[in-house]
């Protein structure tokens, strides 16, 4: 295949998932805006006025990044695993990709590109939200750190994602791993809370939680504070994404779950 076979390949790929989201937006869009709304409403009114503050920060600023990037994690996440089981098992378009001259690598990113859109974006919408509860009081301390996070946590999740949409074997096994493995993992990753608030005992499962990294970094990126150092959390992100590629590369080359 040429380098224009292959562009006209990932387009395909991504016009028909970017396509599909928009059309379908009350499903894909407004459910994390609404529960951002109640996250805000509850967490950050109710609950922030006798907080007060937190790290030094109003207890509503610091709980927005935690809010953005558990809609980053979750949409990107979600688009993915379903745009992946649906080719497979409803469409089975995924037998066309696989008989095609399409390179495992651009198989991959076809379809893990319309979960880092759906997560940037949605993010943002929640992002956009957040302006009407901080009073536009919500700073930006590094721009560069905030996009970074954001587009690596998409594709981090893009790429796990794409994992349990190639084991699974029915709806129910899509719905699986959001339920039990990463909400808990979210909400117990700092999006409400820092971890030197925690006694000890309960620091050490928040450091070996991935999430924990990941929503520190973003939080430097808009308040300038963070709980461990900022490297370590891009080391974080850098060893998911290798081992997340490595593991759907082998995956998609072999055809495990796939080959019918």
């Amino acid at each position: 295949m040429d380098t224009y076979g292959k562009w006209i390949s990932f387009y395909t790929m991504l016009r028909k998932d970017i396509v599909r989201m928009f059309r379908i937006w009350v499903q894909t869009f407004l459910p994390s805006v609404i529960t951002s709304c109640l996250y805000f409403l509850i967490f950050g009114t109710v609950l922030g006025s006798r907080i007060g503050t937190m790290q030094g920060v109003d207890y509503m600023s610091f709980v927005v990044p935690g809010l953005v990037m558990l809609a980053i994690v979750t949409n990107a996440y979600s688009n993915t695993s379903f745009t992946f089981f649906q080719s497979k098992f409803f469409f089975r378009g995924i037998d066309e990709i696989l008989v095609s001259p399409t390179p495992p690598w651009l198989l991959i990113l076809g379809f893990i590109s319309g979960g880092i859109v759906r997560g940037v974006l949605v993010g943002a919408l929640v992002l956009l939200i957040s302006v009407f509860f901080t009073g536009l009081q919500l700073s930006l301390y590094n721009v560069a750190v905030i996009f970074l996070f954001a587009a690596l946590t998409a594709l981090v999740f893009s790429l796990a994602g794409l994992v349990n949409g190639v084991y699974a074997k029915s709806i129910d096994g899509i719905n699986l791993v959001p339920t039990f493995v990463l909400t808990p993992l979210v909400y117990l990753g700092g999006v409400f809370y820092s971890v030197h608030s925690l006694p000890a005992w309960a620091q050490g499962f928040t450091y070996v939680n991935p999430i924990f990294y990941l929503i520190n970094g973003f939080r430097y990126g808009f308040l300038g504070i963070a709980d461990i150092a900022l490297w370590i959390s891009f080391a974080v992100l850098g060893g998911m994404i290798a081992a997340l590629v490595a593991i759907n590369w082998y995956l998609i080359r072999t055809g495990m779950g796939l080959k019918q």
